[in-house]
């Protein structure tokens, strides 16, 4: 079952494949996406706070995201990179969400929305770039799992 939050994240990540391809106003694209079948279903506020905040603060999470790509943030697919926004602005902005959560649900997001394998690519640079902006969150999980677990992004929260 999808979460009203999980359906937010849908949403929002329309909107900046909208916003990435038209430059659409933010505004303009919510009241579009609110017209749509199952935007009801949402947590209409996160929704608003992930697509607005996520387009404010794009030019700065590009500047976060870019050193841990294996190409040019350009050249991501709009799916990857609304994705990546996402799960940036989330980690650098929503305290209030555990980063692992943040991770796992970008690689659901990626899972049904991505590529073929770009579930991979996504869990693969979040895991680099939460340290930077969610590291005394990660070091007490660390220590919470004790000294001899692995740590992934893709778990289950």
């Amino acid at each position: 079952m999808k979460t009203s939050r999980r359906r937010s994240r849908e949403f929002a990540l329309q909107g900046l494949y909208q916003w990435q391809l038209a430059r659409t106003a933010p505004e303009s694209i919510a009241r579009q996406l609110a017209e749509a079948k199952g935007f009801e279903k949402i947590d209409a506020d996160y929704f608003s706070a992930l697509l607005t905040g996520t387009i404010a603060a794009a030019p700065e999470l590009e500047r976060e995201i870019a050193p841990h790509l294996d190409r040019g943030f350009g050249e991501l697919s709009p799916v990857e990179r609304g994705i990546l926004l996402i799960a940036g602005f989330e980690l650098m902005h929503r305290q209030d969400v555990p980063y692992r959560v943040v991770i796992n649900e970008a690689i659901e997001l990626a899972k049904s929305y991505g590529g073929t394998q770009g579930h991979k690519f996504v869990n693969g640079v979040l895991d680099k770039l939460a340290p930077k902006l969610r590291g005394p969150e990660r070091e007490r999980g660390k220590k919470e799992m004790g000294n001899g677990e692995q740590e992934t992004g893709d778990t289950r929260s």
